[in-house]
């Protein structure tokens, strides 16, 4: 999340390969990884990155992330993550979750930093201590058999269908900004509870990482504000490439931690509830009373967060229409910042899983 305009100037991404996972689990491990490192968007003074550590060896549990800025840049704020800063060279360890990495497996985190001159990106990552190269290369002689690739999903955990006759599927877009989609583990755990045989989660964005098989594409733009997609007609064209029938939207963490007035942001909402509209007249659209929001920079965000979630019941009862209804779904009430989020911002396991809990209700009468 951030407080920033959102004024984009560019967009740089880089594909940078190296390998290297220091952590061996048995006297034939195999090490190696890939990072890509991806500027999402940029303004004076200030940009957005996203990164990607996938692990290219055999399994690890905890990871530790070392890069070092060429041109000086700072973090300001980071999610999915910790990070420490020491001159130039930054350090980011997994979250409580994202810990783990199976073969192929892939951990994501999110940061806005601050830079001055240029904002070039680095070019060397290590990975546990070691210095990433691409490839996979044994610690020792390989006497066993290679570790198997992909990602397994956990003794139990549902694996998505594919004996459902095409188009029987309910199409579900998950819509936000990293509350949902960096990595928003709350829609796997979402997806676990629904019928695989019955939905279709979509969106224009890969899932992340959450520890089991999913079916993971949403719509959750980190550092998006929602007052900014309506402006810039951003939304029709993910509805467009998507087709959903129901919308899942926590919205607004950016604009109320950007003191952008609520009226201002439920006047968003219309916007986009009448791009849904148009898109699909039959649009079930599930609205958040979004989480609590109280960042250690952020005094005044909290008391924002209840002053927009108080004015969205009436907002959505005056839209709601009997081929389009308009739910909300109180995601504020019994939401601990302290003990559901790692940040005052983002939700922890405990959060994904409240979350989760409060769409399902909701979720499973747009699909009946």
């Amino acid at each position: 999340m951030q407080r920033r305009k959102w004024a984009v100037l560019g967009l740089a991404t880089a594909l940078l390969t190296f390998g290297g996972v220091a952590v061996a689990t048995s006297a034939n491990a195999a090490s190696g990884c890939a990072v890509k490192y991806t500027v999402s968007s940029q303004w004076p003074g200030g940009f957005g990155a996203a990164v990607d550590v996938t692990n290219l060896g055999d399994p690890v549990n905890g990871w530790s992330l070392v890069f070092t800025f060429p041109a000086g840049q700072t973090i300001t704020q980071l999610w999915n993550g910790s990070v420490t800063q020491s001159g130039t060279t930054v350090t980011v360890r997994n979250a409580a979750w994202n810990g783990a990495l199976a073969a192929n497996g892939t951990a994501s985190f999110g940061f806005n930093g601050s830079w001055t001159g240029s904002n070039p990106v680095p070019t060397a990552f290590t990975l546990n201590g070691v210095s990433c190269t691409g490839g996979v290369v044994p610690t020792t002689s390989p006497s066993g058999s290679p570790s198997p690739s992909g990602s397994p999903s956990p003794s139990g955990s549902p694996s998505p269908s594919t004996s459902t006759t095409p188009g029987t599927k309910k199409k579900i877009m998950a819509l936000g900004d990293s509350i949902t989609g960096s990595p928003g583990c709350w829609r796997a755990l979402l997806w676990q509870q629904l019928p695989a045989a019955q939905v279709d989660f979509v969106g224009t964005l890969p899932g992340d990482g959450c520890g089991f098989a999913y079916d993971g594409e949403h719509e959750g733009h980190g550092g998006y504000l929602v007052t900014n997609v309506a402006s810039q007609s951003l939304l029709p064209g993910w509805l467009s490439a998507t087709g959903p029938d129901v919308v899942l939207m926590h919205f607004g963490t950016n604009d109320a931690w950007s003191n952008i007035p609520a009226a201002t942001i439920l006047n968003a909402y219309t916007t986009l509830v009448g791009q849904m509209r148009a898109a699909n007249p039959r649009m079930k659209i599930i609205v958040a009373q979004i989480i609590p929001l109280n960042p250690s920079t952020c005094t005044d965000c909290g008391q924002r967060v209840v002053t927009l979630n108080a004015a969205i019941p009436a907002w959505a009862a005056s839209l709601s229409t009997a081929a389009s209804p308009v739910t909300v779904v109180d995601q504020w009430t019994g939401f601990n910042t302290t003990t559901d989020t790692y940040d005052g911002v983002h939700p922890n396991d405990a959060g994904n899983v409240k979350i989760a809990a409060r769409w399902l209700p909701a979720v499973q009468a747009a699909i009946a």
